[in-house]
């Protein structure tokens, strides 16, 4: 499709600003342009054809099967939107008096609340931006408090392979080495590998439980044993709670500290949808050095305040990303305590239901039950017809999915990791195996249709190694 500026200039106009209700001054000509704006000249009709063909070029959760593996690409309950918009949550400024926006405090205190109960922490901040940035914040917090203790020597922080692709490089930002923990064949951390990397220079272990392969660390309260033993902290990487939130605390496992990926597990626009959410939680020993200020109440009012002055100071301008926050609160509120844990046990339900209905075709990374997700490995079929898990993937556009994570975690050699969330229905469920089950005996048959897919999209494959290497980042107009 055409971009605005390639439409061709029939010097229309559309018109969108008021008349100048003040004095105007003219602009001194040492500030003036020498060359015009280059805005597009259309009338409104165009520019809205334009803006609905370009919105049906992309594809979301509204249009179909979304598996994007450890990423809970949910649907978002219409009610999360209805009440994020309402005027005392839109029409407000963070830098008004606290008086007069009591009810937007009263949210963020209930919102913290409900979240520390659901994971098992003290004390929460919803500062952080998104999951990176929580990581980052709670890494920080790992690191304020053993330099509070006199512990500088703690520069390592242990990253299982399983763990979540962000953590090595959330760790080299707060400073810290990253050192890898290799996994088993069962996809769960290796005990002994772990026992011989901790020592005195350990600062923590980030884990993601369960974990990206789609398995829980049955071992989860042993390795917290041998973290804390040795001195470190552990970091729970909350990108994979949906299939456990209701069921089991990451306080209860050992974690002392937590992020949450509210435009995930807690279904809120995700990704190109809208802004993230990743507050941050604690247990008690690190809540001295959470971000400020930090919403208390006291007879029925609310109200800001610093929590000490050890803390990392602010992560972001003023409390995050507020309306997000809005969102989780109201997805909480609409499901209550038992919705919350039938919400994740219907994630483990249908991944196990959609793995089963495959696993006979399909090779599975690691057998036995999964938790939110599973991965299949696409090495064997690629060796033998030369279909990879790039072109299954890409030939899942033809039938209107969007196809799961690929290539990811590392440990498995043409992996494609699928979540299908608790949101889908069992009818879905049965298409979408019926799919893949085509695809893979048209593999066997003619591999050279799904070497070549998608078919039916806006653009065939496309070259992605070019792309990422030559992106062309602007339009080049012509003079």
């Amino acid at each position: 499709m055409k971009l605005l500026f390639e439409h061709a200039d029939h010097n229309k106009t559309l018109s969108l600003l008021p008349c100048l209700d003040t004095t105007s001054r003219e602009v001194p000509n040492n500030l003036k342009r020498e060359k015009k704006l280059r805005f597009p000249n259309i009338s409104e009709n165009e520019l809205s054809r334009h803006f609905t063909e370009l919105e049906q070029q992309v594809f979301g959760v509204n249009d179909g099967f979304y598996p994007l593996g450890s990423c809970t690409m949910k649907y978002n309950p219409r009610i999360n939107e209805e009440v994020a918009v309402l005027e005392g949550f839109t029409g407000i400024h963070p830098l008004q008096p606290i008086e007069s926006v009591q009810g937007a405090l009263e949210a963020l205190y209930l919102a913290e609340k409900y979240l520390c109960e659901i994971t098992g922490m003290d004390k929460m901040t919803f500062q952080p931006s998104a999951g990176a940035h929580g990581e980052l914040t709670g890494l920080l917090l790992i690191k304020a408090y053993h330099e509070k203790n006199g512990d500088v020597g703690r520069t390592k922080m242990l990253v299982p392979e399983s763990a979540h692709g962000t953590n090595p490089a959330s760790a080299t930002m707060a400073g810290f080495k990253s050192v890898n923990i290799p996994t088993r064949e069962d996809g769960c951390v290796d005990l002994e590998a772990l026992e011989k990397a901790v020592g005195e220079d350990t600062a923590g272990l980030m884990l993601t439980n369960p974990n990206t392969v789609g398995i829980f660390e049955k071992d989860i309260l042993e390795i917290s044993r041998i973290i804390h033993e040795a001195g470190g902290l552990i970091y729970y990487d909350g990108a994979n709670l949906n299939p456990i939130m209701g069921i089991v605390r990451p306080g209860d496992m050992g974690f002392d500290v937590v992020h949450l990926n509210l435009h995930k597990t807690f279904s809120t626009p995700h990704g190109g949808g809208g802004p993230g959410s990743g507050p941050v939680g604690c247990k008690e020993i690190l809540v001295p050095f959470l971000p400020t200020p930090h919403v208390v109440e006291r007879d029925g009012k609310y109200s800001f305040e610093q929590i000490s002055e050890n803390s990392i100071g602010k992560m972001r301008s003023f409390y995050g990303n507020f309306l997000v926050n809005i969102k989780a609160l109201a997805y909480v509120l609409t499901l209550g305590c038992e919705g919350i844990r039938e919400a994740a046990e219907n994630a483990v339900l249908n991944a196990n239901y959609l793995m089963k209905k495959i696993d006979d075709l399909y090779e599975i990374a690691y057998k036995g039950t999964c938790m939110h997700e599973f991965v299949i490995t696409m090495e064997g079929m690629k060796k033998e017809h030369g279909v990879s898990a790039m072109d299954i993937a890409k030939s899942l556009l033809d039938y209107k999915m969007h196809p799961p994570t690929m290539y990811f975690p590392i440990c498995v050699h043409e992996a494609l990791m699928v979540e299908p969330t608790e949101t889908e229905s069992r009818e879905t469920l049965d298409h979408v195996a019926s799919v893949l089950r085509e695809l893979y005996e048209e593999a066997k048959i003619n591999p050279e249709k799904l070497i070549n897919a998608p078919y039916t999209t806006p653009i065939n494959r496309v070259d992605e190694v070019n792309a990422a290497r030559n992106p062309i980042l602007k339009y080049e107009f012509q003079e």
